[in-house]
């Protein structure tokens, strides 16, 4: 009679309440990069919709094991219009009990809103060295590749393929992407044939600085293209003087994720968002479905807390992107190493580092600045 009456007494009070943990994701409003001309551009790498579609198909994917480990992750969303209202939304988010934010911002934004909070902050949008280099911070830590991991992951490919004379060309807005990419093809012994800059004008006297033609005569084994637009670059395969490759931002990019990769379960991770929300997993969306993924694997660590070890946790996280290895975050710059793939938008030719490339402890540590560099002060 008392088992009875204990079952039921259980049964009205209902399953206990399990531990919430809360998700702030930072987003721009009216987002210039979704914008209908760009989204149906489509050019590698850039976003083609919500960061949020990818964190909540995440989110979804691990409810059992959240449930299990008797916890949860609560997700809100707050679109921010600069630099002062992503800090306001950051300090608001805090004080409302929230244990990580996620934030898909411009760099400056970026900033402002790391350093009103001592919440951590993960960075599923920026790619700008800066943010790993001088204007690293503790709590920074980013899911995406950086422009240096990126160029690096390039100029390790043509290493490999013998395409050492290298003829680059940049728009007017990437300076600091071209001086990167100039660096990595130092760094690994390429040779840079020419340096020409492009411009996309309406102007007839400015014609010829978007000329293909015209911009790719010489003598070389590869044309670069830095062009952050893409506009120029997707124009460019094909139209050079000599028949020679592209890559960089166009022809043979290197990119996070690639929906078109095919091993290690990444169809059905393909899949799942578009099952979600109509279009296949892009780069932009692996950063924050990882980002879910993160917040998952720190929560499952520390069901019931408290906020501070779920953090730690979170830092300390070791993850599986289906990319066929463990990920995890560098000590020195917080950016989260990992392979990247190579693709021309119709398949993925190759993966990032590839044998041969060598490293005392870390073959991913080739790709992005290695500690001993140490240009963050963490």
């Amino acid at each position: 009679m008392k088992t009875a009456l204990a079952v039921l007494l259980l049964a009205v009070a209902g399953p206990a309440l399990a531990a919430s943990f809360k998700l702030t994701l930072l987003v721009p409003a009216d987002d210039p990069r979704l914008a209908r001309t760009r989204v149906e551009r489509a050019v590698p790498g850039h976003p083609q919709g919500p960061a949020a579609d990818a964190l909540q198909v995440a989110l979804k994917e691990g409810a059992l094991q959240l449930d299990a480990a008797g916890t949860k992750l609560e997700l809100q969303v707050l679109e921010v219009a600069d630099a002062t209202a992503a800090r306001t939304a950051a300090q608001a988010a805090e004080k409302a009990g929230s244990a990580l934010l996620v934030a898909d911002l411009p760099a400056t934004w970026l900033l402002a809103a790391v350093d009103a909070v001592k919440l951590p902050v993960l960075n599923i949008g920026a790619a700008d060295d800066r943010l790993r280099q001088a204007d690293c911070r503790r709590t920074l830590l980013h899911l995406l590749p950086s422009d240096r991991m990126r160029a690096d992951a390039l100029a390790q490919a043509l290493v490999a393929r013998g395409w050492r004379r290298v003829l680059l060309l940049s728009g007017p807005d990437d300076a600091a992407r071209s001086a990167t990419a100039q660096a990595a093809i130092k760094r690994y012994g390429l040779v840079l044939a020419g340096s020409k800059a492009f411009k996309l004008s309406a102007d007839p006297r400015e014609r010829e600085l978007a000329n293909p033609r015209l911009l790719t005569q010489g003598e070389y084994d590869v044309v670069w293209v830095v062009d952050g637009d893409g506009e120029f670059g997707v124009s460019l395969p094909y139209r050079t003087v000599l028949p020679r490759p592209v890559v960089g931002d166009a022809g043979l990019v290197a990119l996070a994720w690639s929906p078109k990769f095919e091993r290690f379960g990444a169809p059905q991770v393909t899949r799942r968002l578009v099952k979600a929300v109509g279009r296949p997993m892009g780069a932009h969306d692996w950063g924050a479905w990882m980002a879910g993924k993160a917040a998952i694997s720190a929560a499952v660590a520390v069901p019931k807390g408290p906020v501070a070890a779920f953090q730690q946790a979170l830092i300390a996280a070791e993850l599986d992107g289906s990319k066929g290895v463990v990920m995890a975050f560098r000590s020195w710059d917080g950016q989260l190493r990992q392979p990247l793939l190579l693709s021309d938008g119709q398949a993925v030719i190759d993966t990032v580092p590839g044998d041969g490339v060598l490293h005392p402890k870390n073959r991913l540590d080739t790709l992005g600045a290695d500690a001993p560099e140490k240009l963050c002060a963490r």
